[in-house]
């Protein structure tokens, strides 16, 4: 038994007619079935593939100017760095009280009294006044002024008051000063010194 097509006895080119419609119809529905999705595949992974390659282009970008980065962030370092011994984290007060200390055993003072008050909040520091009561001479207070000046970290003498020692004290020393030195504490570690 042969297969019939229907196509016997009638010319060639019905024949070829058939064959284009049907291949026409075959290539359409596999097109449309087939070749479509993975067109829109192939779009969907060649467009990230564009942005992964922007992104490595960036990444490589970011790579050379990483040695700036870090040269940067070194300088950073070290303007904080003298930055925290102008403005010093903590209280330290074992340090400072060593240094007016060594000062007025220098300056030829008799320190009596070195109080440290409480912290005056602003807005990223705090104030920490020490009351100060000492009995020298002038020349000695104006060289003790003189080299608190001279600290690394801030210190404002304020509310001085000077008085004439009488000279029934038997010493060389002529006056009495108190006032209050003020120094600065950057606020954010002394949270951190609050909390341990």
């Amino acid at each position: 038994m042969a297969f019939q097509t229907g196509l016997e006895g009638k010319p060639w080119y019905f024949g070829l007619i058939a064959g284009l419609v049907v291949g026409g119809i075959l290539y359409f529905g596999a097109h449309r079935m087939l070749l479509k999705p993975k067109k829109t595949q192939i779009a969907s992974l060649e467009g990230q593939v564009t942005t992964l390659q922007a992104k490595i282009q960036e990444g490589r970008a970011a790579q050379q100017q990483l040695p700036r980065f870090r040269e940067e962030v070194r300088q950073l370092e070290l303007e904080l760095d003298k930055l925290l011994r102008i403005l010093p984290a903590r209280r330290n007060t074992p340090e400072l009280m060593r240094r007016i200390r060594t000062l007025t055993e220098q300056g030829d003072f008799n320190l009596l009294s070195f109080k440290p008050g409480g912290y005056v909040e602003q807005e990223f520091y705090s104030e920490w006044p020490i009351a100060i009561n000492l009995q020298g001479t002038y020349h000695n207070l104006a060289q003790f002024f003189e080299k608190v000046g001279r600290f690394s970290r801030i210190i404002n003498i304020e509310s001085l008051r000077v008085s004439v020692l009488s000279a029934v004290t038997g010493s060389d020393h002529t006056i009495s000063a108190t006032f209050n030195a003020t120094t600065f504490v950057y606020k954010e570690d002394l949270e951190e010194v609050a909390t341990p």
